[in-house]
């Protein structure tokens, strides 16, 4: 029993003891919270910061200006595919080749039916000569005149028409060998050697790699405030690299993409990081006007502002005697340079962009102008 006694007395010494030293942890730590060093010199975005313009964000694709899947009027056998994917290409240079044995069968027969016809029109020619003297002689009739005009005009018609067949055998041996209509890349080969092409069927997909373009779908609430020639600022995801483009095409109508409206966006430069086929992030400023209603439904902020601890994103605010206050953040979509605030932020506080020195929960700080 006193064993017992003593047991209990001295864990309640040591839970007393224990307790006292955490008190004095916990003052210690509080007590390094406090700053008495110099004030941090910061500037602040938000509210006092300067708005310009709203933004309204879409989703896109890049793709080439010139693009076009090449095929044939002419049905034949592939003979030579000259191209691979990822080739360049200049205007002109041929891509493939068709079987062309049936024209060149057709182009005999058309020259034989032009010899044909010359030998027929200058044998009327020259009677039509002789009996319009005869007939100015008073040697020949009126009947007879007319015959034989009729003759070279037939004659003549029939000239005629064999060099236009020819012209036309002509035209068909151009769909016979395919050439590049512009400067670019193949980006896909449709059949091979040996395959049977038909009339419209794609044989090569040709891209203008010089100049790309974004195509973007925006909803119908803020496609009146996108106009032509204004300006874009695109995020390729996959690179992370930020473009600037101008609006070149705005459509209408949104008819045929499921209550959505096409905008096109032209590139003004890139790089060999940029290939047609990756998706962005765009964004369109709005006027000011427009910017209001904006804003009260999204709050963005600069991802340089952004403090990360782990699985935790917080940004630092302006407590009421100026000090540094860390709030913990929900956050979004990033657009460029831009992160979403989905909550613990509003569009009317103010919030630290830069600072001149390291903050932290208490720190006194001093708001440049």
């Amino acid at each position: 029993m006193k064993f017992n006694t003593i047991h209990k007395t001295t864990g309640i010494a040591f839970a007393l003891s224990t307790l006292l030293l955490l008190a004095s942890c916990g003052k210690e730590k509080k007590e390094t919270l406090k700053d008495n060093g110099p004030a941090i010199s910061v500037q602040l975005g938000g509210k006092s910061a300067e708005v310009t313009n709203g933004m309204v964000t879409a989703s896109g694709k890049i793709e080439a200006e010139n693009s076009a899947n090449v095929s044939t009027r002419m049905m034949g056998y592939i003979t030579k595919v000259h191209v691979k994917v990822g080739q360049k290409v200049s205007a002109g240079q041929v891509l493939v080749n068709v079987n062309s044995t049936d024209l060149q069968a057709k182009k005999a027969q058309v020259e034989a039916s032009i010899l044909q016809a010359t030998a027929a029109y200058n044998n009327a020619k020259k009677d039509y000569d002789r009996f319009e003297v005869l007939f100015s002689q008073q040697s020949a009739s009126q009947k007879e005149l007319d015959d034989m005009t009729s003759r070279y005009e037939m004659a003549k018609a029939g000239l005629e028409a064999a060099k236009q067949m020819r012209n036309e055998v002509m035209a068909q041996f151009s769909y016979t060998t395919i050439t590049a209509p512009f400067a670019g890349e193949i980006t896909n080969t449709f059949v091979k050697e040996g395959d049977m092409a038909n009339p419209g069927m794609p044989l090569v997909s040709i891209e203008g790699a010089t100049h790309l373009q974004v195509t973007a779908m925006v909803s119908e609430s803020d496609i009146t405030a996108i106009k032509n020639g204004s300006k874009a600022k695109v995020l390729v995801k996959s690179t992370q690299q930020e473009l600037s483009g101008t609006v070149s095409e705005v459509s209408s109508s949104a008819k045929n993409t499921g209550g959505q409206y096409l905008v096109k966006v032209t590139l003004n430069a890139t790089n060999n990081k940029v290939l047609s086929g990756m998706f962005v992030n765009v964004q369109f400023p709005v006027a000011k006007s427009t910017a209001t209603s904006v804003a009260s439904d999204q709050v963005l902020v600069p991802s340089s502002a952004l403090v990360h601890q782990g699985q935790l994103t917080g940004i630092y605010t302006v407590a009421n005697n100026n000090t540094a206050l860390l709030r913990w953040l929900r956050v979004g979509k990033s657009y460029g340079n831009q992160v979403e605030v989905l909550s613990g932020l509003t569009a009317d506080e103010q919030y630290v962009v830069a600072a001149e020195g390291k903050l932290f929960n208490g720190a006194k700080i001093q708001i440049k102008n």
